[in-house]
């Protein structure tokens, strides 16, 4: 049966954070999710939910119309979450990967999709101990969406290069922004997108899938972008978690955004061209190696430009749609990315300091203080 979009008649938001779990005295991540989750309040059975291994779990907001809606929400759910892994002497990892706890020895949480994942996937899937920032934004129809994915891919590395915040593994310097990327694109069916030119392609690309038993639904495409139906959303799951809720804001804003800029010239019929996909492939390796450092391939003039400029000019031509959805103040703590540099970059400072992945996890979690308090984000 065909796959319906419910679509969404506003630009709404929703947003997707995972965190990892650790502890508060040895900074290592801790199989202690089960616990949190078990005293969630029934009107956040829907929000706060595990993640493939016990040592990290998902915050997620309701449907949101602007980006302040999504401090608000997720300020509150983060208040409850920090007090109670506060009782196992746990706290939260903002980050993309942990700089030192071992991905070999992280526990699986009981489910049968997630045991599903493991026997089909072996260590490919093992390895899945990292943690990213999914924002889905309402579009108003499956051919539009379909449309947008292919659109935004010459936005995502700069939406990757602000948010890079994963650059160590086991304790080692991987030389890239965001080893999170690596280990999401090992996965069959995640990276970029696929081209397809409608709702009814993606419709039999899906069919197709499920009937040969490669997948057992479209929540197993883990695409960078991808439509999401039962959302009637685009979710961008490109970035890495931030270090911060003021950085998430920031990103936040900017998807919104861009989704409700490319919406508005797919509606005006705006001629578009196409970003290569190689030079979609260059960008965004050039994004996970250096982040905010990166040289960027412009895909309007195909000449070289830093991904500094690249994200300045997407944040200019971002400033007016701010102004009508009401985020040009989050929109611009990307500025301040831009300024004070990314989680990548302070981890490395870090451990350039001292050689020692432990006061990364230290210097993590005092740059995020605590998300919820309403004045870490004015």
């Amino acid at each position: 049966m065909p796959i319906q979009f419910n679509a969404s008649p506003k630009h709404t938001l929703g947003v997707e954070i995972e965190l990892g779990v650790v502890d508060r005295e040895s900074l290592e991540l801790v199989p202690r999710a089960a616990g949190i989750l078990e005293n969630v309040p029934k009107k956040w059975n829907d929000c706060v939910k595990p993640e493939f291994m016990q040592g990290y779990l998902e915050f997620n907001t309701d449907v949101c119309n602007t980006v302040e809606d999504v401090r608000v929400d997720l300020s509150e759910k983060l208040e409850w979450g920090y007090a109670e892994a506060a009782k196992s002497n746990s706290t939260f990892l903002w980050s993309g990967t942990h700089p030192f706890s071992r991905w070999d020895q992280q526990e699986l949480t009981p489910d049968d999709r997630y045991q599903w994942l493991m026997d089909t996937m072996q260590f490919v899937a093992r390895r899945i101990v990292c943690f990213g920032l999914h924002v889905h934004v309402g579009v108003d129809g499956g051919d539009k969406a379909i449309q947008m994915c292919d659109r935004m891919m010459r936005h995502l590395p700069v939406m990757l290069a602000l948010s890079s915040n994963s650059p160590m593994w086991n304790g080692n310097d991987t030389g890239l922004a965001s080893y999170r990327s690596k280990i999401m694109e090992s996965l069959p069916t995640a990276g970029l997108p696929e081209t397809m030119r409608n709702w009814s392609e993606y419709n039999w690309l899906i069919d197709h899938l499920v009937s040969t038993d490669f997948i057992h639904s479209s929540r197993e495409i883990w695409w960078d972008v991808r439509p999401v139906a039962r959302f009637g959303t685009v979710e961008i799951r490109i970035m890495d978690t931030p270090l911060s809720m003021r950085q998430l804001l920031g990103l936040v804003a900017l998807v919104q955004c861009v989704t409700a800029g490319i919406s508005a010239e797919i509606d005006r019929g705006a001629y578009l061209t196409d970003c290569h996909p190689m030079i979609a492939r260059q960008n965004k390796w050039h994004a996970v190696r250096y982040g905010l450092d990166a040289t960027l391939v412009d895909p309007d003039t195909m000449l070289a430009a830093s991904a500094r400029q690249m994200a300045r000019r997407t944040l200019d031509l971002c400033r007016p749609v701010a102004d009508h959805l009401g985020c040009a103040t989050e929109l611009g703590y990307c500025e301040e990315i831009l300024q004070g540099g990314t989680g990548a970059q302070m981890q490395r400072q870090i451990l350039s300091k001292t050689n020692n992945p432990s006061d990364v996890v230290h210097g993590l979690l005092t740059a995020t203080g605590e998300p919820w308090q309403a004045d870490a984000c004015r």
